[in-house]
């Protein structure tokens, strides 16, 4: 196992009527603004039930943050923040608010640049406001981890940022308030959280059997609880455990002392920055490409997730790795997500576009694969698997 530091300063109310906590959770004199995304969170009656919650505080609201949330986009709000000298914000929604919000936190307290040198320079982020979340889809995890994703129109990319002082205070999650989402967005965000694990799981061995264990066991809930929860989404079980499954698979825990990858979600978050595909979307076409392109590199963790994951006993290795990715592309299926591009109206004309678009990360220090391999020639390679 490598070295490692760990802290995760978020706390968790998980569970039903947990929103009944928020007032406890804000300091008494913060000047508090919501944000929040589509008129879904007025029409469920949320919102109405968190300003309830924060009637004895000076609050305003912000709505309409758009899923893959813009630089441009978000600067409007910081400058509401700064005119309204706001001290604290409360993201309601699902990952993209809460992206949003964080990227809004950083931008209204930096001093080293202009705001967009967090994303396009990647200027480290000392300083933000206090946010709080109140989820409304699990997927993305980021409710319990210091890392968001903006797309900047500009640069035509999703750019990642992360700083130990984005983590929100507090996440409030009650699994009842994923029932009203669509199911290509519970599918979507079931896939999303697979990968977020395997980015942290499919690399090389390193001793590291307790992560290990971890992830093999949020994979099996997944593949387990998946399929049921698009029969019986009101299923207070499943819904529970699927959102736990996201947000402990990308809280640092498993990715403690252990190699990452991350390209499958480099490689989408250029898709969908050029073609407005959803992100899990991506992640399902992406993933198995990537798997079959690095087979070799990462042969013994393809092995391990073979026989651990999948129950893979016979064959030989060769036999048993591509049964693992087939297994692992049925499940998507499975999950109402498709293994190819090709599905919502792509083709080859895309690779160049984007290649040109990844070109740009080596001048950030960004590389692809656990061992940095993944060149975009192999990147090519990637996407015409994924066609």
């Amino acid at each position: 196992m490598e070295n490692f530091e760990f802290q995760n300063p978020t706390k968790i109310l998980f569970g039903k009527n947990q929103l009944e906590k928020l007032n406890q959770e804000i300091p008494k004199n913060a000047k508090v603004l919501i944000i929040y995304g589509s008129s879904s969170a007025e029409k469920s009656g949320l919102l109405d039930n968190v300003k309830k919650q924060l009637s004895e505080f000076d609050y305003d609201e912000y709505g309409g943050i758009e899923p893959n949330p813009t630089y441009e986009k978000l600067m409007e709000v910081v400058l509401f923040v700064k005119k309204n000298q706001i001290n604290f914000l409360l993201a309601v929604g699902g990952g993209s608010v809460i992206d949003g919000v964080k990227f809004i936190a950083a931008a209204s307290c930096f001093e080293e640049g202009i705001p967009s040198d967090i994303l396009i320079k990647q200027i480290p982020v000392t300083k933000a406001l206090p946010l709080g979340t109140v989820l409304t889809l699990s997927g993305t995890g980021t409710e319990m981890n210091g890392e968001a994703v903006i797309s900047v129109k500009s640069e035509g990319s999703k750019i990642p940022f992360r700083s130990p002082v984005i983590y929100p205070k507090f996440s409030i999650l009650d699994p009842t308030y994923t029932y009203s989402a669509p199911l290509n967005q519970i599918s979507n965000g079931i896939v999303d959280t697979f990968t977020h694990i395997m980015e942290q799981y499919l690399t090389y061995p390193v001793d590291a059997y307790v992560q290990d264990r971890f992830a093999e066991s949020l994979l099996v809930t997944l593949i387990e609880e998946g399929p049921k929860v698009l029969h019986t989404p009101t299923d207070y079980t499943l819904r529970a455990n699927l959102m736990w499954a996201s947000t402990m698979a990308i809280n640092g825990i498993i990715g403690s002392g252990v190699p990452q990858d991350w390209s499958t979600h480099i490689i989408g978050h250029a898709i969908t920055a050029s073609h407005n595909i959803d992100h899990g979307k991506t992640m399902g076409a992406i993933l198995p490409a990537i798997m079959e392109v690095q087979k070799e590199e990462k042969r013994e963790k393809l092995l391990q997730y073979a026989k651990r994951v999948w129950k893979i006993e016979k064959g030989s290795e060769e036999e048993m790795i591509a049964l693992s990715i087939f297994k692992t592309k049925e499940f998507f299926e499975i999950m109402g997500v498709s293994t190819k591009l090709s599905s919502y109206g792509l083709d080859h004309t895309i690779i160049p576009t984007v290649i040109q678009s990844l070109e740009p990360l080596t001048d950030l220090g960004i590389t692809l694969g656990e061992r940095g391999s993944l060149t975009l020639d192999k990147v090519t390679q990637v996407l015409e698997l994924s066609l």
